[in-house]
């Protein structure tokens, strides 16, 4: 992990679903992984016992998750940032970028209400981060991946609703 921990703002909504999941994983959802590796150990040979397998497959995702989701909360911030107009984590921005309009969030996926279609940039993509500090109506171009020069224009900007 990066020593760069940055601050994530949560609304209250995330904060307790995502300490929700914490909880499950940390909890049910181990003991029972747990109990279903125990269970195919008990069935003899390991090279070829695909359910072992599978287990310890979920279950690496499964502490994998929780290692996130620790990180997350431990330097997340609830509540919602002062907003004064300008691109920053946790708002909602609409902008042509390379003559498309797009409207994204610029955060955390994780912040983002189930089953909404929203599209996420992290401030630190390369969009994100040229687009951070700009208001309404202001441009800038960045570098592409693949080492274009791509504009982009703010039209709108407002605090993320989940």
């Amino acid at each position: 992990m990066s020593n760069d921990t940055q601050t994530t703002w949560l609304t209250q909504e995330a904060h307790d679903r995502l300490t929700a999941e914490l909880e499950q994983l940390s909890g049910p959802a181990r003991k029972e992984i747990a109990d279903r590796i125990e269970a195919a150990r008990e069935e003899g040979d390991l090279k070829e016992n695909g359910g072992y397998h599978a287990a310890k497959d979920e279950q690496g995702k499964i502490e994998a998750r929780i290692r996130q989701l620790t990180e997350l909360l431990k330097h997340a911030t609830v509540g919602e940032a002062d907003f004064d107009g300008t691109v920053e984590p946790g708002t909602v921005v609409t902008a042509v970028i390379a003559g498309d309009e797009s409207t994204f969030l610029v955060g955390n996926r994780e912040i983002v209400a189930e089953g909404s279609d929203l599209t996420v940039y992290s401030p630190v993509s390369p969009v994100g981060a040229a687009i951070l500090g700009l208001r309404e109506g202001e441009e800038t171009t960045y570098t592409a991946p693949n080492g274009k020069e791509i504009s982009v224009t703010v039209t709108k900007v407002e605090r993320y609703q989940p």
